[in-house]
């Protein structure tokens, strides 16, 4: 199977600076249980159609966490249990660095309520957020935050099934329509003027600024037709950053800002743990896949 943009352009800085990568899906995770205890046993297949072999866990320095794909709960619990398991056993021999990013890491991001609820705890301004699982609710909170809001997956990304609802019969049509699939009702607050962002990508210790500009919609995502711009990272971005990766135990990240207008700051928005950097890689002057892979180098145990 040839591998994709990411991987290859991870494989290329891995023989660059003399690092081996092993490619395994989330759905070749398997794990055992020894009788004679207490051992567990986890192990994964390659992806590469040239070597597809099975390595377990502990022959591993390092590991690096991607995004998992599609799959039932019961699918998504094991994984992500596995992969507690192993962060677990590697904290107990003092080596939890060695997993990048960890799964409760990856599981705080993902959700975009855990992830304001935790960050508007650290005293950052976030927008103001309703949650909800009442349709009634949903509605309320479209009033009180002025009418224009932005309604959102509580987990997902680049910008799929974001909308941005001003008119109260569509939101009482998008909220019906939430409600019939089971859906939790994410409703937040428009920041005008929309169509613009800051991302800030972390790598270990280096962050990094891009400015993401779409003259077509309020999202700023690729697929939106954002397009990226590199800026300097000024003192309090990088602050800011660093202070949620270090909080939410992320060694590669993206938080992404926006500004608010009459000069009033800057508000978080959301805090990517499984960020692409195609994009960004097109408006940076270093290598992303080499800086991932020397952290990762850092962290082998």
């Amino acid at each position: 199977m040839p591998l994709g943009w990411h991987l290859s352009e991870l494989n290329h800085a891995a023989s660059k600076l003399g690092v081996e990568l092993f490619f395994a899906d989330y759905e070749s995770l398997t794990a055992e249980i020894e009788s004679t205890g207490p051992r567990t046993r986890a192990t994964c297949r390659s992806v590469e159609m040239d070597r597809p072999v099975s390595m377990c866990f502990d022959e591993f320095d390092c590991v690096f966490t991607r995004t998992m794909p599609a799959g039932s709960t019961e699918q998504l619990v094991y994984r992500l249990a596995t992969l507690h398991d192993e962060y677990y056993r590697r904290r107990k021999k003092g080596q939890p660095s060695s997993f990048v990013n960890p799964p409760a890491a990856l599981e705080l991001a993902i959700d975009k309520y855990a992830t304001l609820a935790r960050v508007s705890r650290m005293g950052i301004l976030t927008p103001a957020t309703v949650v909800t699982q009442s349709r009634a609710e949903a509605m309320d909170a479209f009033d009180r935050l002025g009418g224009d809001v932005v309604v959102k997956p509580i987990f997902g990304g680049e910008g799929r099934g974001v909308m941005r609802i001003s008119d109260k019969e569509l939101a009482w049509t998008a909220f019906t329509a939430l409600q019939q699939i089971g859906a939790v009702f994410y409703v937040q607050q428009f920041c005008p003027p929309g169509g613009t962002d800051i991302r800030l990508l972390v790598i270990g210790d280096e962050v990094y600024a891009i400015k993401r500009v779409c003259k077509d919609d309020f999202r700023t995502n690729v697929r939106a037709g954002g397009k990226p711009e590199r800026i300097e990272c000024i003192a309090p971005w990088r602050q800011l950053a660093l202070q949620v990766c270090r909080e939410f135990e992320l060694a590669f990240a993206a938080v992404d800002l926006v500004e608010l207008n009459h000069n009033a700051g800057y508000c978080l928005m959301e805090v990517n743990a499984i960020p692409g950097w195609k994009s960004a890689q097109s408006a940076l002057p270093v290598c992303v896949a080499e800086q991932i892979v020397s952290v990762l180098k850092s962290r082998s145990v």
